[in-house]
């Protein structure tokens, strides 16, 4: 048992290294004592700090723990702040340090005092003096040197951005807000993206989660902005993170209630999207859908007590909505002009259930439960005309009805150990986390070819399993960790038809497949922390099998496919630092991305028949190396940070477009996925933030890169086999994002930002650039108890996708206008 006494400072993630400790006489041990018991908050420590620094004082003759040693904190000028009184054991807490220089003074009658200079930095929160040995001679120094257990504290290889700091995005989705965070990217298909690169790793509280998905982060669409506290972005992940996700990681902080009692919040928000048109529909009936209506209730509770903190979320999303509005211009060789346009007009509900517990059990050991239900349910509609260009004349009208229940559903439990030592854990998780699809699409078609109807219904699902056991420690110059992973994964899908009269649906498909991966991982990362510098260097170790059943009946893939492979990840980060405003970084690291469900799907979907996408069940994994420069700058206010980096990556997988030369009665493009080859970013990247005045703050990133594609060859399988290139290409391109946040009147605060994204070179062709005017606005009403939101998405609608295909025999233009332009309102209150 020990006593220990509230420090003080900055709410900044701290590191503390001492320099040198000194033994010497100090004031008396009344006098000692009275500053311990009696001594005020200095004024210096107006804000309060995160960082915690422990210890043991001892006997050096017989490492006897000297009970209620006294411990004093003083400023580097000497001036005394706080302190605290070691327990029967000998043990101390001090808590609350904040950046800056101290000197921490330890004294026990009849020996004598050892002053321990301590310098906190910027990057870890907890420190272990370890056993401190007062002497009974004199003269003599010793050397101590602080532990440091770092969370990934802010830096240049790591941003936080805190999405409770303003009205980002509030009233809407978990995408939406981080759409416009510096250095994101979000295209069309809810993918995001770091420099360039879709490949991210997405983290709900440090670990995986049925929130993203393995491999899809669509599930985000669903998740309130306003439950999220912060985000992390991660350029360099350590080993101790999955090594997935070569463009980064980014981790999604939900908000956890820490006071006692029955706490929470209600909200309601009202929108449209889509009241304006980039471009008129083809003509049909139907259309696309417009001025379309969303509601949104929802309700967080959390309930504290002294042992025991719980949480309940819920959130229903009822609307209409346009998530594909997909216009395509294909020109062939022989003359021949077909525009399509295939919107996806949808009637939704979405449900999502968050709820979960933290429970200590004794005094060193917390029981987390949590779980998440995820389920959204909707029919989609459209009819799609095929127009020849030459003539006007509708040569081919496909309509559909499609009836779709998506989910994921997930539970975790986590047991944490802590040791005596702040920073000293061991960690065991188990988790559980199924995704499922489940469409049936009734097709329909009206062309010189037939009138027929044709049906196909799809099961998939994805499950995942994770154990993993993660140990941390803290050393007397920094801290080590290493643990193991073990995670089964498996995709069962069935599939079933009813063809209809000249069906267009493929014969010898088979009616199920089953894919499976099994990941054995160990890692070790080593910290090292010292007053100029931090030094970071880890491996991980993953080996993976994989066997692909595919149906026996299958007539497109010849068999079933089985094959592993052994990786190993390396990391190394180091950090200098000029001054306490100025760092360096070099880092690098290795990643990997293994392809999910829809990249592997043996069966077609019929949405656009004559632009058919499949998946390909012998895609393999893409690696990547990664190197980074860096330097940061901070100040009062703000910070500018600048990296230049470079990614290689190998087997990178991708859909590509290739005429189907089987179909003797359409012009069908199928678009498969396949690995596409290696290709090389190196770019520059900087990122700034600044308060330009009390009321005006200020934060953006540019993101300029070369984008190097190598030339390809290979061989398509589906529908037959036939060989395909790729010519070689390269460009410069870029990312700019700028967002200004300004307090008005009666509390209240308005942000706009602004999103470009320059025209790029892709595989087979150019993405078109593209932008986005966003714009929301926050008040406080009813004496602070509740807030007024109002955001406006993409006001101009100028952020859907376009990208101009070359193929072989064919060029194509393709535009997704789907719904960007989304305007919201709502009123969250709090109890």
């Amino acid at each position: 048992m020990f006593l220990e006494m509230p420090g003080f400072l900055s709410d900044e993630r701290c590191d503390c290294h001492v320099m040198r400790a000194v033994r010497g006489r100090i004031p008396s041990r009344a006098l000692a004592l009275a500053l311990v018991v009696f001594l005020p908050t200095s004024p210096c420590f107006a804000q309060e700090g995160t960082a915690i620094l422990a210890g043991r004082i001892l006997d050096d003759t017989d490492a006897t723990p000297l009970s209620f040693a006294t411990v004093l904190v003083e400023n580097a000028s000497g001036e005394p702040l706080s302190g605290v009184l070691a327990g029967s054991d000998g043990r101390f807490v001090i808590r609350g340090l904040a950046p800056g220089s101290y000197k921490i003074e330890v004294s026990f009658p009849g020996f004598y005092a050892l002053g321990v200079a301590v310098l906190v930095s910027e990057l870890n929160e907890s420190y272990d003096l370890g056993d401190v040995r007062l002497l009974r001679e004199v003269n003599l120094e010793q050397e101590i040197t602080v532990t440091a257990e770092d969370i990934r504290g802010v830096g240049i290889q790591t941003e936080v951005f805190r999405i409770d700091e303003g009205p980002t995005q509030s009233t809407g989705s978990l995408l939406d807000a981080m759409r416009n965070l510096p250095g994101v990217t979000v295209d069309q298909e809810g993918r995001v993206s770091l420099r360039g690169s879709y490949q991210v790793s997405i983290l709900i509280n440090g670990r995986q989660s049925s929130l993203t998905g393995f491999g899809s982060q669509r599930g985000l669409d669903g998740v309130s902005a306003a439950n999220v506290e912060a985000i992390e972005i991660i350029h360099n992940p350590s080993a101790s993170l999955d090594a997935a996700g070569m463009a980064g990681v980014i981790n999604i902080i939900f908000k956890q209630e820490q006071r006692k009692g029955l706490s929470g919040d209600v909200g309601l928000s009202v929108g449209m999207g889509q009241f304006s048109k980039r471009r008129s529909d083809l003509p049909t009936e139907m259309g696309s859908y417009s001025n379309n209506p969303k509601f949104i209730p929802s309700v967080s509770f959390n309930y504290n007590t002294e042992h025991v903190r719980s949480f309940f979320q819920a959130e229903i999303l009822a609307q209409d909505a346009l998530p594909n509005n997909e216009f395509t211009t294909r020109s062939y060789e022989d003359g021949r002009v077909i525009e399509s346009q295939v919107p996806e007009n949808r009637e939704q509900i979405h449900y999502i259930v968050r709820a979960g517990s933290d429970i200590e059990v004794g005094n060193s050991n917390t029981l987390s439960v949590s779980g998440i239900y995820d389920f959204e349910t909707h029919t989609d509609r459209a009819q799609v005309p095929y127009i020849l260009a030459s003539t006007s004349e509708r040569r081919r009208f496909w309509f559909w009805k499609e009836e779709e229940d998506t989910g994921f559903a997930n539970i975790s439990f986590d047991l944490k150990h802590e040791f005596v030592t702040p920073g000293h854990d061991l960690r065991f998780n188990l988790q559980y986390t199924r995704g499922w699809e489940d469409e049936a699409y009734f097709l329909n078609e009206e062309s010189l070819v037939r009138i027929g109807m044709d049906m196909t219904h799809l099961i998939a699902e994805e499950n995942t399993v994770p154990l993993s056991l993660d140990y941390k420690r803290p050393l007397s110059s920094g801290r080590i960790e290493l643990g193991t992973k073990l995670q089964t994964r498996w995709l069962p899908i069935s599939y079933t038809v009813d063809r209809g009269v000249q069906s267009v649906i493929h014969e010898g498909l088979g009616e199920s497949s089953n894919w499976e991966e099994d990941i054995y991982a160990a890692y070790f990362n080593w910290v090292q922390v010292k007053a100029s510098y931090s030094f970071e260097a880890g491996v991980r170790f993953e080996q993976t099998n994989v066997a692909y059943t595919i149906p026996e009946d299958n007539i497109y893939y010849e068999t079933s496919d089985a094959y592993d492979y052994f990786e190993v990840f390396p990391n190394v980060k180091f950090t200098y630092r000029l001054s306490e405003q100025n760092q360096v970084i070099s880092a690098y690291n290795r990643r990997i991305d293994r392809p999910g469900e829809p990249e592997l799907r043996i069966f077609p979907k019929f949405d656009d028949p004559e632009l058919l996408k499949v998946g390909n069940p012998y895609l393999r994994p893409q690696l990547s190396n990664v190197f980074e420069i860096g330097y940061r700058r901070s100040w009062d206010g703000g910070f500018v940070s600048m990296s230049v980096y470079q990614r290689q990556i190998s087997d990178a997988f991708q859909r590509i477009f290739a005429i189907d030369p089987s179909n003797l009665r359409y012009a069908v493009l199928n678009r498969l996925f396949d690995n596409v080859g290696n290709s090389i970013q190196t770019g520059v990247q900087v990122v700034s933030e600044h308060k330009v005045s009390e009321s005006w703050r200020v934060s953006g990133s540019v993101n300029w890169f070369t984008n190097d594609i190598n030339a390809l060859e290979t061989e398509l399988l589906f529908p037959i086999r036939r060989p395909f290139s790729l010519a070689a290409s390269r460009d410069d391109t870029g990312d700019f994002i700028i967002n200004n946040q300004v307090k008005t009147f009666r509390g209240g605060e308005v942000q706009l930002s602004y999103i470009y994204y320059a025209g790029r070179n892709i595989p087979q062709g150019r993405e078109r650039a593209r932008s986005s005017l966003d714009l929301s606005a926050t008040w406080p009403v009813m004496s602070g108890r509740a807030e007024l939101v109002f955001t406006l998405s993409d006001l101009f609608n100028k952020f859907g996708v376009q990208r101009e295909v070359v193929g072989q025999g064919f060029t194509a233009l393709y535009q997704n206008f789907l719904e960007t332009q989304v305007a919201r309102i709502g009123l969250r209150t709090r109890f």
